[in-house]
């Protein structure tokens, strides 16, 4: 593995400059910030896009499964093809990552296991946009690690695209999605299904997803409306509690409405929101019985966002206000509803001649009646076309999920206890990176750090004793990334990623989440074009968590697309290797699935 680090740093350091006859599909990507659409060249943090074209040949069957394909995400999941997902970057719980939708704020106020319940399939999405780093100054609580926005797009063009998809284990996924209107309103509708019969005992699921977005156009903006509803029923062999609860069963619900407006006045430009989201949570220790333990927990979040943005020959200055209202009715967390209230300000100097860019921001934040203040900044220097260096510091927050603060405090569970005591978790980050970037080649390297105070992890003293919430201190992050992408040829292209992680945790009780993070991660990807109509994607990766062991993974999909078909087979855990992500649950082995796309254009 030594070998493997030392060669990537090098290939990342050591770049060439070759012609190219591709547009490199990035160049054109405006990144959905708070304030205003940012091009991702002016971005001064560490940002990955996944476009279109990657998602469309890559072997993932779901959101969550093509997101482990990116260095510096770990993906823990329980069960296969986005049933339940915990996502961490660089490290992190996965209560320190937000994720948005279209700009709309998905984390569930319960807990952070539903955050992830996502009300379209993989299908629909446009594009992904991931944010590493804190970036509390523009989002507040939750970005402690890091930002991932998954982007839809709607369209006039009147098409239809048909999925159907089949596997082992009677695995089955169909779904449907269109876009439809004028050149003024436009529309995005999509449904999917599927479900199966689980690769080992009580591992059976099924998942439904209904999404709609649309967009107005109106002079110099547009007001768009997205609403979207998830539906999960599946087996929870061993999810929770200890791996020994084998009859586990859990039925979960997502529901987000959300209203967009966006428009510019000359210098000014505003860009708010008004949104809802419903989670819903049935947990059933045994299966076969509920009488024996059961869970119903019912959350709703209310909330709107007011930003603006005035141009001047000062730069640009931002400023915004976010309100929220958290409400949950739950059998074991009893009733509770809490406010949060933050406030933004950002500004951008630009000097000689536009090469320098310094953006000092931050971010105020009243929760239960405690004021906090978040401040930071990032740089930007650009060398020339191709070179650019960045760097970031940081103040991120988290405050507790209801379930930190609340879990079983009255019935006095023998497994796992809550702590309404707990303070919010903050922590300062810093990165420094360097990007180098043409139409062939895209590489970068950085460092960074993250020192978190009062961290949050569920600890016990042994192995009988009950999980239970605590601020457990210092947590001292470092490491570094490197990232190299290479279009060799028209046909051929290959990716490499690598993250180092070096996590200081010292705590006398047992750590649940903390010590599950990853210490190495390789991510290796070759795309062929090959017989006119052929393509293949081949995926490579390489983990090494520090309690759970390393082990290798590889992914394999064959497509062939004729006109408006795509007719494609893949192969997940090609080597059909045993591992394990979270709470020892074991992960699928070799799994076989076959598909075709079909897309209907009608004007």
């Amino acid at each position: 593995m030594k070998k493997i680090i030392a060669a990537m740093s090098a290939v990342t350091l050591s770049i060439n400059s070759f012609a190219q006859t591709q547009e490199n599909e990035i160049d054109a990507v405006n990144l959905q910030g708070r304030f205003l659409s940012i091009p991702y060249n002016d971005v001064n943090e560490n940002v990955t896009v996944i476009s279109r074209q990657q998602i469309e040949n890559s072997p993932a069957t779901s959101i969550d499964e093509l997101l482990q394909f990116t260095s510096g995400l770990d993906i823990r999941r329980r069960g296969s093809n986005g049933v339940q997902s915990d996502i961490s970057i660089r490290g992190s719980s996965f209560e320190q990552v937000l994720i948005l939708i279209n700009g709309i704020r998905m984390n569930d106020s319960q807990t952070g296991h539903n955050t992830f319940n996502i009300p379209f399939d993989i299908s629909a999405v446009e594009r992904i946009e991931i944010i590493k780093g804190s970036s509390a100054k523009l989002y507040g609580q939750n970005v402690f690690a890091g930002v991932i926005n998954i982007v839809t797009k709607t369209s006039s063009e009147e098409q239809v695209a048909i999925k159907a998809q089949g596997g082992d284990f009677r695995t089955y996924d169909m779904s449907a999605s269109g876009t439809f209107g004028s050149e003024k309103f436009t529309n995005l509708l999509s449904a999917s299904n599927g479900a199966s019969d689980g690769y080992r005992y009580n591992t059976d699921y099924q998942i439904r997803n209904y999404f709609y977005q649309n967009k107005l156009k109106i002079s110099n903006g547009s007001i768009g409306l997205q609403a979207g509803f998830s539906e999960k029923k599946f087996g929870a062999n061993g999810f929770y509690a200890l791996p020994s609860y084998t009859n586990q069963y859990e039925e979960t619900q997502a529901s987000v409405v959300s209203l967009q407006y966006q428009q510019k006045f000359k210098n000014l430009s505003i860009n708010s929101s008004v949104y809802w989201r419903r989670g819903q949570d049935m947990y059933l220790l045994v299966r076969q019985k509920p009488e024996v333990y059961r869970n119903m927990h019912i959350g709703n979040n209310v909330g709107g966002t007011m930003n603006a943005s005035y141009e001047s020959s000062l730069g640009t200055t931002s400023v915004g206000i976010d309100y929220r209202k958290e409400f949950l009715v739950s059998s074991n967390l009893g009733e509770r509803k809490r406010d949060v209230t933050q406030v933004f300000f950002d500004h951008q100097f630009r000097f000689f001649n536009q090469k320098l860019e310094i953006n000092p921001g931050a971010s105020w934040a009243n929760y239960s009646g405690a004021n906090f203040f978040y401040p930071g900044v990032d740089v930007g220097f650009i060398i020339n076309a191709n070179h650019k260096l960045f760097g970031t510091v940081s103040k991120g927050f988290r405050i507790p999920t209801f379930t930190d603060l609340y879990y079983n405090i009255e019935k006095k569970s023998p497994t796992e206890m809550g702590n309404p005591n707990l303070l919010p978790e903050s922590a300062v980050s810093s990165e420094v990176g360097y990007r180098f970037q043409n139409e062939k080649i895209l590489a970068k390297v950085s460092g960074f750090l993250r020192n978190t105070n009062n961290a949050i992890d569920w600890l016990r003293d042994t192995s009988a004793s009950p999980w239970r919430a605590e601020n457990v201190g210092k947590i001292n992050l470092k490491g570094f990334e490197t990232e190299f992408k290479h279009q060799l040829f028209d046909f051929l292209n290959y990716r490499v990623n690598y993250t180092y992680l070096d996590n200081q945790y010292k705590n006398t009780g047992l750590s649940r989440y903390a010590l599950q993070s990853l210490k190495h991660q390789f991510v290796a990807q070759l795309d062929v074009k090959f017989l006119k109509f052929f393509s293949n994607q081949l995926i490579y990766k390489y983990s090494d968590r520090l309690v759970l062991g390393s082990y290798n993974t590889l992914d394999e999909q064959i497509n062939f697309r004729y006109k408006n078909f795509n007719f494609y087979v893949l192969i997940n855990n090609l080597t059909n290797t045993k591992y394990t992500e979270s709470n020892l649950v074991p992960m699928p082995g070799r799994w076989f699935h076959a598909g075709v796309t079909y897309q209907i254009k009608m004007n």
